[in-house]
């Protein structure tokens, strides 16, 4: 049974997110078709993986043949922040009861963004307005990724520079969480971290050494962030 005002209400904050997913979705289906993959492994990888960014380093992974052991690796320590996302999340998931299992599933950063810098209407039910955000974005996801990839699978098209764009979401999204926090240290944190791969190790572990940095460093400085917080 829908609830209309908390759908509506997800609806309305969840704009910004459509247009990026849907515009990263198709990026992400065009990029997969373009190495012979079936339509439906986007989709598949869309409904059951959910994970943009993951999804677009997968195309790497499967263009450059990396290891099993690579590949299982790389994935946790890129999506291990949302296991902070969820101790965040743990008090306004509380009350969700059967729902609470998708919640998770569903907390991607862009949700987590939402979640985090906009405030809750009191008026309405929380678990439903939870569980329509979630949905309704991972819909714009999946809806962005099948055009893409029926597109890229029936229409020759140059998807050089697409990889990009979810860099440039992240970029965006950073922004918006220091004009709602304020506290430039997990920028100062993840820059120096970045800078420091770039010099010190090889391109393909350039992003495990940079995560695992700057988890060293919020660890690190974590009085300072709960301070500056």
């Amino acid at each position: 049974m829908i609830k209309s005002k908390e759908f509506k209400t997800a609806l309305k904050v969840s704009i910004p997110v459509m247009m990026g997913y849907c515009v990263l979705g198709f990026a992400f289906g065009l990029l997969i078709t373009s190495l012979d993959y079936p339509w439906y492994f986007a989709l598949l990888m869309s409904v059951f993986i959910y994970a943009g960014a993951l999804q677009f380093l997968a195309i790497g992974f499967f263009s450059s043949k990396l290891g099993l052991l690579d590949i299982f690796i790389t994935s946790i320590f890129v999506n291990i922040r949302q296991s902070f996302y969820g101790l965040s999340m743990l008090k306004k998931f509380k009350k969700s009861g059967k729902l609470k299992p998708y919640l998770i599933f569903g907390l991607t950063d862009e949700t987590y963004a939402l979640l985090t810098s906009i405030k809750d209407d009191e008026q309405l039910k929380k678990k439903y307005y939870y569980l329509y955000l979630c949905g309704l974005n991972q819909f714009y996801w999946v809806i962005g990724t099948l055009l893409g990839a029926v597109f890229g699978t029936n229409i020759s098209f140059d998807t050089k520079g697409l990889d990009f764009s979810l860099t440039a979401l992240f970029v965006i999204l950073a922004i918006e969480q220091y004009k709602t926090n304020r506290n430039i240290t997990p920028f100062v944190i993840g820059a120096v971290t970045s800078i420091l791969a770039i010099i010190l190790v090889p391109i393909n572990n350039m992003l495990i050494f940079a995560i695992v940095c700057s988890l060293l460093g919020m660890f690190i400085l974590r009085k300072r962030l709960n301070n500056d917080s």
